[in-house]
């Protein structure tokens, strides 16, 4: 099967779209997607393909999983998410505990969102989420991008507290895709109750209190009152709002 499945991919290659996407990807030297490997399949392609092959086996998903090609990987988990829907409880725990133990092949920004809602959060949608606070605090990117993007799953069942305390753990995270997905996810929350959001973000996206270097300090109380929330996540989080509420939260005026 799997043969038959590569000899798709390759009749479905587009080398000057993959140029394009091993750019947008960040798959240069020292970038978050390096060594990423693209054939310039669109999306709805390998969608086709994973649905023809939605028989594959674990052993041939994992193989696929294990690929430096960005297409067999996110086909992978296509074909994992069709075999999650269709499992039982039993099966189900073993598609997440299968997951988890790929995640350093979970490596790239599409391939967590696309799957992690579907699998971890929705597994996790009545469980205990302990999990996702010890991937929240994980040395790898792409391990706390799939903590946040899971709760999704909970977001759209008017879920918000893992959200808020995984943001909260993420609000001082260095990189830019954290700063996106932690947007992201409190954009959804803001869509279904904004004013869960908007009491979030008071808390977080005011101006610090702060002193000179000549300042008697006697009150310590005014240094660093607030966390300051990264500026990208902030205007992933507010995307939704009306303009003039927009500005005044840019402008920490809130």
């Amino acid at each position: 099967m799997l043969k038959k499945l590569e000899s798709e991919l390759i009749k479905k290659t587009n080398p000057e779209k993959a140029k394009i996407l091993q750019r947008f990807f960040k798959t240069g030297n020292g970038q978050y997607g390096e060594g990423d490997i693209f054939l310039g399949i669109i999306v709805p392609e390998q969608r086709k393909i994973a649905k023809q092959f939605n028989n594959l086996s674990i052993k041939e998903i994992q193989e696929l999983l294990s690929s430096n090609i960005h297409e067999k990987r996110l086909i992978a988990l296509l074909i994992l998410i069709d075999k999650y829907k269709k499992a039982d409880e039993k099966q189900k725990q073993d598609i997440f505990d299968f997951y988890l133990n790929n995640a350093k092949n979970i490596n790239n920004w599409d391939l967590v969102d696309l799957s992690a809602p579907n699998i971890i959060g929705d597994f996790l949608l009545e469980k205990e989420k302990q999990l996702l606070y010890n991937l929240s605090k994980s040395e790898n990117l792409w391990e706390k991008r799939i903590a946040i993007v899971s709760t999704y799953k909970f977001i759209k069942q008017d879920k918000f507290e893992d959200t808020l305390k995984i943001s909260e753990i993420l609000l001082n995270d260095k990189h830019d895709l954290i700063h996106k997905a932690v947007g992201w996810m409190l954009r959804e929350v803001g869509k279904r109750n904004q004013d869960v959001l908007e009491n979030f973000l008071k808390k977080y996206c005011r101006k610090s209190k702060g002193f000179s270097a000549s300042s008697n300090i006697k009150n310590k109380s005014n240094i660093r009152r607030y966390k300051n929330m990264p500026r990208t996540m902030l205007r992933y989080a507010i995307e939704k709002f009306e303009e003039e509420k927009r500005k005044r939260y840019l402008n920490g005026k809130i």
